[in-house]
């Protein structure tokens, strides 16, 4: 365990560094930087060529483990009133700030655009929630539809319990061993992590620049702050109340995957690291995390939700329309809805955002104005998501042990 924890506070020092060298680097000498993104993204593909075959053995293993329906009954209905309720805590420190700080000015609306906006189609529930349903799912193994795939390999562990023994056995033994082949390939990734950062944080700096970030400091600062406080304040308190757990040294423990998270802004690319770690250092029941964080990694967006709701309520600040106490309560309760059906991919929330504008009646043109920023700030919001996930793996493992303890 110490060795392990040795191993991941070095890689931690020298991603540090790589995200103080890729600032320095992008900073100075941007062409250069720009020229380097195939390394940064060499380093993704790698880590999301093994998301597929990773979330769906550990799932598929997590149920076997389970043993019954009812143990799934149990610890899913926990995992998911868990996600909801540190997304709406998201969702309510967001709006409760930027009612007691409004920022943005009302401007015209007049030159701006957004392209993308006539891209997206109007929002149907109907059709989001048959979007979790796979119609192929070899089409859906190919395009790494995570929602899909997590549906998929729920109902072929429920259905393979009603096996006979022998071929159970058979079924979880092979799984077992794509994903301990998995967290292995997983480990070998991890070591290439301060590189990896490097090349992505010194791209960012030199495809974006500094001086879009001074242009809507204000916005930034908000967002940023806002995420701060739930990460360190509101899942630390939930952490401590309800998991019994030092919130402090366990977020120490597990800072590899917030910073993965960061560098890759992409939850699915983080979510082999995260499982890494919290097999390694976490103290975690490893069916609990093969069941739960590729679960969060597709329905627990903390960062997204937040940030969502300062973005739409600044553009109604822009647009000069106020939004009443009953009209936020409403957007917030639709941010925690429609976040489960962001896709655990960069950027998103973006199409989100064109949705949650268009049922509130704002304007998308306004999204050209903090477009710019988009980036930046996905980089900030995904760290949470995945804090988010590792926080209520913790929680959930917590009260899985204690009705263990119960039942004995």
């Amino acid at each position: 365990m110490l060795t392990k924890m040795k191993k991941y506070s070095t890689t931690n020092t020298l991603v540090i560094l790589g995200i103080v060298l890729g600032l320095a680097f992008g900073s100075f000498l941007p062409e250069l930087a720009i020229q380097q993104q195939v390394i940064g993204q060499i380093f993704i593909s790698f880590l999301k060529m093994i998301v597929v075959p990773l979330v769906f053995s550990s799932i598929y293993i997590a149920i076997m483990g389970l043993g019954s329906l009812e143990s799934l009954k149990s610890i899913g209905l926990k995992t998911i009133a868990l996600y909801l309720l540190t997304t709406a805590l998201a969702v309510l420190l967001a709006i409760t700030v930027m009612n007691f700080f409004p920022i943005g000015e009302k401007i015209s609306a007049e030159g701006l655009a957004y392209v993308k906006a006539a891209e997206i189609a109007e929002f149907s529930l109907q059709e989001m929630i048959l979007s979790f349903i796979p119609t192929n799912i070899f089409n859906a193994l190919r395009e790494g539809s995570m929602m899909q795939i997590i549906v998929f390999s729920i109902m072929f562990a429920i259905a393979s319990l009603h096996l006979k023994e022998r071929r159970q056995v058979l079924m979880l033994d092979f799984f077992t061993a794509v994903s301990d082949a998995m967290l292995t390939v997983a480990e070998w990734i991890i070591k290439l992590t301060p590189i990896g950062v490097f090349s992505l944080i010194s791209y960012v700096i030199a495809d974006q620049g500094i001086e879009v970030l001074l242009g809507l400091w204000k916005y930034v600062l908000m967002v940023v702050a806002v995420i701060v406080i739930h990460g360190v304040i509101t899942l630390p308190a939930l952490l401590a109340l309800v998991g019994r757990v030092s919130p402090y040294k366990y977020l120490s423990d597990i800072r590899e995957a917030p910073i993965m998270a960061f560098s890759t802004a992409s939850s699915a690319a983080t979510l082999p690291v995260s499982m890494r770690i919290a097999d390694d250092v976490g103290e975690i029941d490893e069916k609990n995390a093969a069941f739960v964080l590729p679960l969060g990694a597709t329905v627990s967006m903390d960062g997204t939700a937040a940030y969502l709701s300062i973005a739409v309520l600044y553009i109604s600040h822009l647009a000069g329309v106020e939004m009443s106490f009953m009209q936020q309560l409403l957007l917030g309760v639709s941010i925690v809805a429609l976040s489960v059906g962001v896709a655990a991919l960069p950027s998103a929330s973006l199409v989100m955002m064109v949705v949650i504008l268009n049922q509130v009646g704002l304007p998308v043109e306004y999204i050209a104005l903090i477009v710019a920023v988009d980036r930046i700030l996905d980089m900030c919001r995904t760290s949470l998501n995945v804090t988010s996930d590792l926080v209520v793996l913790k929680i959930v493992d917590q009260m899985q042990k204690r009705g263990d303890l119960l039942r004995k």
